[in-house]
Order: structure tokens, then C-alpha cells, then sequence
């Protein structure tokens, strides 16, 4: 009988705290994890006023930097770097939307340091994941970075961010369902590693937002309670399967080349929306659902909604199996026709 070598190793938050006024929990995360006294806060500088300055108020007797970044490019990661060794850091706290959280990923794993997530608005399922994405002349890449310890996520706060954010970060946890299809397609047919533990928690995810959709809507702080949750366990799901299959497939490549091709024009999760309505019609599945999800939401579900042309819309698809060869999805090695993605989008409504 053979010798049994298998072994993984699963990083994922150790505290994670959701509601209404939740900010001042920071101080006991502290010292629950055992940072440290020393510590820099990654934020922006609208994200400074909306809450980072109130986090660093909490840390009375605590020595407190603040690193002021834009965007996740590898310059600025660079520069943050730099910045918090700089400082004497022992940790880190990241406040703000998705590029500052990201950012804080990359330098805690380069400087092997702990950092806490505090999101100021939940625009995509990058929360509480251990992926992150850096932007250069090419477009996006997704590399692997630091799980956060811990993750405080403040409702109050976070309803103060536009709801349009709130929206696209609920449509990247429902477009799972085909980015799942696209992992169990590829076990299938190449085999590659599956995690059925991180499957659970990223369909749970998006099935939870889909059963509840009628109650996300603007202005509205239990809204915000509902979808926090299953947008943090998505994030999850990556760590749990140290990669981001349970979460992007093609619906992912897809908003990955409208980027390269069109960039600024629509959110990541808005562009994922789309993508999942017509990935799920090319697995014959329900893309009924998801167009009618997004729709409850307010989230795009169509070309124009994502201030695309026809013709952008053709390209991106029919290109978007060029993002990750290394990535086997329904789109296959040789990618769909433009005549076919354009099938695709004038059947689901998409053009």
C-alpha cells in the first residue's frame, strides 16, 4: 500500500465582523491577532475621510501611519511597499474600496505582515479573498496575495458609497454560477483540481444573493446586510481553494478584455454580470435567472447598460479566451466566432 503524502494548507479570516456601527471593534481585532502597536492604514483619500481617520481614532496608544495609494498598478504597489517598511509596520489595516484592499494583499504578503480588511463599499467579492488584481498596459492580472485576518465590515459605512458599487459587487457573487460550471466543465474534461468544500461556499454565495435579491436595493442599510455576507463568503471560497476558480471562469475573461479593450467604461462586477448571462446560455443553463437577478438588483444586463457598443461587446467575448489560456472554460482553447457571440448576446438580450 502506498504511502498517503496529501497535505493543504487553508488560510481564510480568523475574525470576521458585519453591522450596523461595527467600526469600533478595530481595537480588539488588534489585539486579538496580536498585531502589534505599530501599524499603517492603506486608504485613499476619500476613503481617509470616510472612514479611515475614524478607525485610526479607535487606536489610542497605537502608532498609526497612513499610506494614501490610488489604483492597484505594480508602481503603486511598489511605492506602498516601500511606504509601510518605511513606517516600521507590524500590520496593516486596509480601508477602502476594492484597489485599496487589494493593494494591502500584495504588500502584506511581500512584507509577511497581518492585515485587517475594512471595507468602505463591497464593489466586488475581494473582501476577504487571498486574490488580487493588478492593472498595467495589458489590463488586469489575478495573482495570489495575503488572506486578511480579519475582516470588519461597518453597513453604516458602507450604504454612504454609491449603490451602483454595491450593485456590481452583488452581480460578481451571482455570476459564480457559471464560473462553477466552467470548474466542474473543466474537472471533467482536463481534470484539473477541484475543491468540493470551496464549490459549497461559492454557489451557497451566490444562491443566497439570488434568493434575496428583492431586498437589495438603494439606500438602505439592511440591504447592505444582506449582501455582505454572501459577498465575504465568496470571497472565501478562494482562500479555501487557494485559487479564484470557485469565483471567475469565462464570464470573468470576458470583463478581464472589455478592460484591455474598453477600459473605464463599466465596474468589474457589472462587466462579470453580463458575462454570466451569456456564459450560462453557452452551458445551455438558466441565463434567464441571472438576466432577471441583475435586473432586481439594477445591476446591467445589457451591452448599452455597460456603455458598450454591439460591436465591443462581439469582440470582447469572441477575445476573451486570450485572457487565461492556462484557464480551460466553455469558451475552449480556440475561443467562440464573432458570429457566434453575436448569437449569444442578441439571444440573451445582451445587443
Amino acid at each position: 500500500m502506498e504511502d498517503f503524502l496529501k497535505s493543504k494548507i487553508v488560510e481564510f479570516p480568523r475574525n470576521v465582523i458585519a453591522g450596523h456601527g461595527v467600526l469600533g471593534e478595530i481595537r480588539d481585532m488588534c489585539v486579538n491577532i496580536h498585531t502589534g502597536k505599530v501599524g499603517t492604514i492603506i486608504t485613499g483619500e476619500n476613503t481617509l475621510k470616510a472612514a479611515g481617520r475614524e478607525v485610526s481614532g479607535y487606536l489610542d496608544g497605537y502608532d498609526i501611519d497612513f499610506c494614501i495609494t490610488k489604483g492597484v498598478t505594480r508602481d503603486s504597489v511598489q511605492e506602498a511597499t516601500e511606504l509601510v517598511k518605511e513606517f516600521g509596520a507590524q500590520f496593516i489595516l486596509a480601508v477602502g474600496g476594492g484597489s485599496k484592499i487589494d493593494t494591502a494583499k500584495i504588500v502584506s504578503k511581500e512584507l509577511n505582515l497581518p492585515f485587517i480588511s475594512i471595507p468602505t463599499s463591497a464593489a466586488h467579492d475581494g473582501i476577504a479573498s487571498n486574490r488580487a488584481s493588478v492593472k498595467d498596459k495589458k489590463g488586469a492580472t489575478s495573482i495570489e496575495s495575503a488572506s486578511p485576518m480579519g475582516v470588519i465590515a461597518d453597513t453604516e459605512v458602507i450604504v454612504r458609497a454609491p449603490y451602483r458599487l454595491l450593485c456590481s459587487g452583488c452581480a460578481d457573487v451571482v455570476s459564480n454560477l457559471t464560473a462553477l460550471k466552467d470548474w466542474d466543465f473543466a474537472r471533467r474534461l482536463r481534470n484539473v483540481t477541484f475543491s468540493r468544500s470551496a464549490y459549497a461556499f461559492s454557489r451557497y454565495a451566490a444562491e443566497s444573493l439570488i434568493d434575496q435579491a428583492e431586498l437589495i436595493r438603494p439606500n438602505n442599510e439592511e440591504s447592505v446586510w444582506v449582501a455582505i455576507k454572501p459577498i465575504i463568503v465568496s470571497g472565501i471560497s478562494m482562500c479555501v481553494a487557494n485559487s479564484s476558480r470557485p469565483t471567475s471562469g469565462a464570464e470573468h475573461m470576458f470583463s478581464h478584455m472589455v478592460d484591455t479593450l474598453c477600459p473605464g467604461r463599466a465596474l468589474h462586477g457589472e462587466q462579470c454580470g453580463v458575462g454570466s448571462i451569456m456564459t450560462m446560455y453557452l452551458h445551455g443553463g438558466d441565463w434567464e435567472l441571472i438576466r432577471d437577478t441583475l435586473k432586481t438588483i439594477g445591476a446591467p444586463t445589457t451591452a448599452k447598460e455597460l456603455n458598450l457598443t454591439k460591436e465591443e461587446v462581439i469582440k470582447a467575448m469572441s477575445q476573451a479566451h486570450t485572457i487565461r489560456k492556462d484557464r480551460y472554460t466553455i469558451l475552449g482553447d480556440k475561443g467562440i466566432s464573432e458570429e457566434v457571440a453575436e448569437r449569444v448576446a442578441i439571444d440573451t438580450g445582451v445587443i
